[in-house]
């Protein structure tokens, strides 16, 4: 057997011993993680700087503290989660148990990324834990040091055997991907999102793929561009550009081209000061080979801020191009670099169908005062999440499902969405083996005066919640007239 076969040969042996089941051995698997991020910043921190230059603090920032938010979420609510859930019922199982109860998957593959190799690939963890499933972990290669320190401490703190760490490239990847799972859980493009929805077909094995795309931002003439564009220059050079929710291209008018221009090289000047590449929170292209690959974006269309650069450092300046056209290099792909597009439209309607006319976005992002135009934005596009007057945040907010759609990915997951995404939301009801007169409605011979009570009783649903209004109403009458009874006499 493979390194890889006896990985998720371990994992699904450790699975059926049902010992990921118990909600306690959930938590305390949940408590380990959260420990080692509190014991193993510095190892963390040290990696991510050794392969994307990030600081410290934006690593802690934009990796971990994310993850201590998610661990601390699972902790609090994981009862709840796990709980069975309570459904509506029709006349005909009104006596009946009825409910959903979650239950876990089985064994898991999670297919990490390297742009934010900690929050990426363990985030889903969270969820396949919090869920009671197995994981086989595989850390993406591109990030060398960072898969390393994955691969030495995740089997320090959290079950070995469960959830097991696999090192390696692609053949490595491949190999995993010729084993069942019961769910597989990638984060990268849609290229290789289709080859593992491909290899999961075989077994029919549920996939979600966050993939990423070209997110447009369309910066209204009547909104504070100053603002605006600080935001903006903030979401597009993060981790110097390869963030999946960057946002990709600017679309404007072109009466304000020169401003937007203008308004981001102050901010690019204010966050990463006059010579960006000696400033410790500017990060680095991922390696020369995505470096040669960025730069060729740019090879026909006008700098009009940035573009120095330096293959043996692999950096890209903070880069900004004026009157992009639509049929240039660098829109006929995810940027996933330091460089930002601005595009010119007559007005909102040409953004609008700019946007639909090509593959459905992971993020979109438009900037106005207006409430009116960004609910039309909302309702006349599509994309994995929309975000108003600001950049990447919503990331953040474990209360709504991060995801795509279409070609920039399916499925979602942060906070409970992560534990329903990777649960089998189970149906069950419980009858007692009473009342079987109710019952003749079904059985033959079938009669129109059947069909009339089935018709009735099937289709008439009850509202617990006005019955037990109305319950609680009569009590407070009853004890009421008591009181004003015992005050009269």
């Amino acid at each position: 057997m493979s390194r890889e076969q006896q990985a998720v040969a371990r994992a699904r042996k450790a699975f059926e011993t049902g010992r990921s089941k118990p909600l306690e051995y959930r938590i305390c698997q949940l408590k380990n993680l959260q420990r080692l991020f509190a014991e193993r910043q510095k190892e963390i921190v040290d990696a991510i700087k050794k392969d994307l230059n990030k600081s410290e603090q934006g690593a802690q920032l934009y990796e971990t503290l994310g993850l201590e938010g998610e661990i601390g979420l699972a902790l609090r609510k994981l009862k709840e989660w796990a709980a069975p859930r309570s459904v509506e019922k029709n006349l005909l199982t009104l006596s009946d148990t009825v409910y959903i109860q979650p239950e876990p998957l089985g064994v898991v593959l999670i297919i990490g990324a390297w742009n934010y190799p900690w929050a990426v690939t363990i985030q889903p963890l969270v969820g396949a834990i919090a869920a009671g499933n197995a994981a086989v972990v595989k850390p993406s290669e591109v990030c060398v040091h960072t898969a390393k320190v994955m691969e030495d401490l995740l089997p320090i703190y959290i079950d070995k055997e469960l959830y097991p760490v696999v090192t390696g490239g692609v053949p490595e990847t491949q190999e995993l991907l010729r084993q069942r799972f019961d769910h597989i859980f990638y984060t990268g493009n849609s290229t290789v999102g289709k080859i593992i929805m491909e290899a999961a077909a075989k077994n029919l094995t549920p996939v979600t793929l966050e993939l990423g795309g070209k997110s447009p931002c369309y910066i209204d003439k009547n909104c504070d561009i100053s603002i605006a564009c600080r935001r903006v220059t903030w979401g597009k050079y993060t981790n110097c550009g390869q963030t999946c929710i960057a946002p990709d291209y600017i679309l404007c008018e072109p009466s304000i081209q020169d401003r937007v221009i203008e308004e981001v090289k102050k901010s690019i000047k204010e966050f990463y000061t006059d010579n960006p590449k000696t400033c410790p929170d500017y990060g680095r292209i991922i390696n020369q080979h995505h470096f040669k690959r960025v730069m060729k974006l740019l090879s026909d269309s006008t700098i009009a801020a940035g573009g120095e650069n330096d293959e043996s450092d692999c950096y890209i300046a903070p880069t900004v191009l004026r009157d992009v056209k639509p049929e240039a290099n660098v829109m006929q792909e995810e940027i996933f670099g330091p460089v930002l597009p601005i595009l010119t439209v007559s007005g909102l309607d040409e953004a609008i169908k700019f946007i639909n006319k090509r593959e459905k976005p992971l993020a979109l992002y438009v900037f106005s005062p207006d409430e009116k135009l960004i609910n039309k934005v909302r309702d006349e596009t599509s994309s994995g999440g929309m975000v108003a007057n600001d950049c990447l945040v919503h990331f953040s907010i474990s209360s709504l499902p991060f995801g795509g759609v279409g070609n920039s990915g399916m499925g979602s997951y942060h906070g409970k969405f992560s534990f329903d995404q990777l649960s089998h939301m189970r149906s069950c009801l419980i009858k007692q083996l009473k009342m079987e007169g109710v019952n003749s409605m079904r059985y033959p011979p079938h009669t129109a005066k059947k069909l009339g009570w089935a018709r009735f009783f099937i289709l008439k649903t009850v509202d617990f919640g006005w019955m037990k209004k109305m319950l609680v109403f009569a009590m407070l009458a009853v004890v009421a007239a008591v009181v004003i009874q015992n005050y009269l006499s």
